[in-house]
């Protein structure tokens, strides 16, 4: 018999706080109250086509993008070095690679502050060396080195996973029938690690493109991102309507993202050979 009450409290859960928050913020992006009462409307979503809203929204995506870009390149081969058949103690670098995770996402942050401002130890060392101070703080690189920094383990993690179940049969196969190691890479390593690749990009790509904190401090407050936007909208400004409807916006943009990986991820449903 069927224990079908074992799941009852996960659909309360996700009835409280998933579909009855969702219901709000599309509520509230679909209305405005007047002075005759609530009356639905698409104006918020109209606003948002603003020229100064889409360019918000499109440097998000621009430094999401280069995010994801980087921690693939940076990922990946540290996920190899990691699913290395020769490496030693190799719990301890996976251990050592997420120890920085437990630490507090703001702390993590400020640490990265410490580092980069223009009495920080870089500088520092590199007035030692006689060069000059760097103006390495309140920038795209600053702000795209902390998402890198903060979002390399969702790229490197999935990676190493799906790696390390690779049949090591099939390599030792394409060797047996004459293959270097580039080719087997890249027909063999590459094609069958793309579903843990699709996922890195959809968990780093996900936070990145939303994130509020990393521009906040890292950026300075000299520019916007559309993380920042909806946080003025909802703490700042008191818009809830446009900050809503902004998140909804968000909202379909990822899920679109997501279905798109999704779509790509079956189409070459076990890595197939190339």
């Amino acid at each position: 018999m069927k224990k079908k009450w074992i799941s009852y409290p996960y659909i309360i859960w996700m009835i409280l706080f998933i579909i009855v928050p969702l219901i709000l913020v599309l509520f509230y992006s679909i209305t405005v109250r007047t002075e005759d009462g609530i009356i639905f409307t698409l104006k918020h979503y109209k606003r948002f086509m603003e020229p100064v809203y889409l360019s918000v929204l499109f440097r998000s995506i621009y430094l999401a993008l280069i995010c994801t870009a980087l921690c693939l390149v940076l990922g990946y081969p540290m996920a190899m070095i990691l699913n290395g058949r020769n490496i030693k103690r190799r719990n301890i670098l996976i251990l050592l690679f997420v120890i920085p995770m437990w630490m507090n996402f703001l702390l993590r942050t400020y640490a990265w502050m410490t580092l980069l401002e223009r009495r920080g130890l870089i500088n520092t060392f590199l007035n030692m060396l006689g060069f000059p101070s760097m103006n390495l703080l309140y920038n795209n690189g600053a702000v795209v080195l902390g998402m890198v920094y903060n979002f390399l383990p969702f790229m490197v993690l999935p990676i190493y996973s799906v790696l390390n179940k690779i049949d090591r049969s099939v390599i030792e196969a394409a060797e047996d029938l004459g293959a270097n190691a580039f080719t087997v890479f890249r027909k063999v390593i590459f094609p069958l690690s793309l579903p843990g690749v699709i996922s890195g990009i959809t968990m780093v790509f996900m936070p990145a493109v939303t994130t509020f904190v990393i521009s906040r401090l890292l950026g300075g407050g000299q520019f916007t991102l559309i993380g920042n936007l909806i946080e003025q909208q909802f703490l700042l400004v008191g818009d809830w309507n446009f900050g809503s409807a902004i998140s909804m916006i968000m909202m379909v943009i990822i899920l679109l993202s997501m279905g798109i990986m999704s779509k790509y991820d079956q189409e070459h449903e076990g890595g197939g050979l190339w």
